[in-house]
């Protein structure tokens, strides 16, 4: 955060708090981690639950395929973490679960016994529902139904998350866990979705230059339905470098040469300034402008700032 800069704050004065469930490391840094970084600039407090530790994972870096490294992929992993968790600023837990891998074949293979995806949401809840209480967050991020794509841990983090929300709140679920809280929001990442992803395509291409997309492209039929679930679209363009920063510190996951870095920075500040969400669960009722898009996952909670001119004409008095 800026030095002097106040934190963000709701109507009680307390400090903002965000908390994002997301299945392996990595994730953190590849879903909203630009949002992330304007957050904890701007004085909130951002925590990451890490379902999983990505034990199962593939190395998809070439650099790193390394004999040393396959066969330490959970220590390794958690040192990506930890370092990416530095450069975002963030908090993190771990919530305990072993990462189910991605099946592949036809037909797909069982899940290994034991794993996040095989869990019961009713009950594998209860560590987030542990922290959900202790952190008390005004706004939980998670995926959407799809689980954002169809990994069996993104779809269980989902399920776990929104367990949790309902259980958090209610004082007759868990009482051992602490004393009940009921997040006032609840958004979906909506990350990779076809007008982003058409819009830097078509950008790439006005400047002569190879869209990594067009492959994706082909086929993809813009669904107009899907579209209409983004409420809220937050401004952390300046902020993409972190993102990028947290990113290449999963060196086992994010391959530099690879797709995630095709599109230049510049391009991507010009096309598409914004992370995407859907406002998913609210128990503040509706927060977006005459039913518009929010700009802002603390709309409705946050206290506005003072203008610039009130700060200084306080500081005066």
């Amino acid at each position: 955060m800026p030095e002097n800069r106040p934190a963000r704050v709701d109507a009680h004065g307390e400090q903002l708090r965000l908390l994002h469930v997301h299945a392996h490391p990595d994730d953190e840094s590849s879903k909203g981690a630009a949002t992330t970084a304007r957050y904890v600039a701007e004085g909130v407090r951002v925590v990451v639950a890490t379902c999983t530790g990505g034990e199962r994972g593939s190395i998809l870096n070439p650099a790193m395929e390394r004999p040393d490294i396959l066969a330490n992929i959970s220590e390794v992993r958690r040192a990506e973490m930890d370092a990416a968790r530095e450069i975002l600023g963030i908090e993190q837990v771990w919530l305990g679960f072993v990462d189910s891998g991605l099946p592949e074949g036809d037909p797909l293979p069982p899940l290994p016994p034991g794993c996040f995806g095989l869990t019961d949401p009713a009950e594998s809840c209860r560590p987030l529902v542990a922290l959900i209480r202790q952190l008390r967050p005004h706004v939980i991020t998670t995926y959407d139904e799809n689980g954002g794509y169809p990994h069996p841990d993104h779809i269980m983090c989902h399920r776990v998350t929104m367990a949790a929300w309902e259980a958090a709140a209610d004082p007759e679920a868990f009482p051992e866990l602490g004393e009940p809280w009921a997040a006032q929001k609840l958004y979906y990442h909506f990350s990779f979705h076809y007008d982003r992803m058409m819009a830097l395509h078509e950008a790439m291409l006005a400047r002569g230059l190879e869209s990594p997309y067009a492959e994706r492209l082909q086929g993809w039929q813009r669904d107009p339905e899907h579209q209409a679930r983004i409420t809220t679209r937050v401004p952390c363009a300046e902020y993409f470098g972190v993102r990028d920063a947290a990113l290449l510190a999963h060196a086992t996951q994010v391959d530099p040469d690879g797709s995630w870095f095709a599109v230049p920075l510049e391009v991507q500040v010009e096309v598409w300034p914004t992370e995407d969400y859907e406002l998913a669960r609210s128990r503040i009722g509706s927060t977006r402008p005459d039913g518009g898009l929010e700009d802002d996952l603390f709309a409705g909670i946050a206290v506005p700032a003072p203008a610039a001119g009130q700060v200084a004409g306080a500081a005066r008095e």
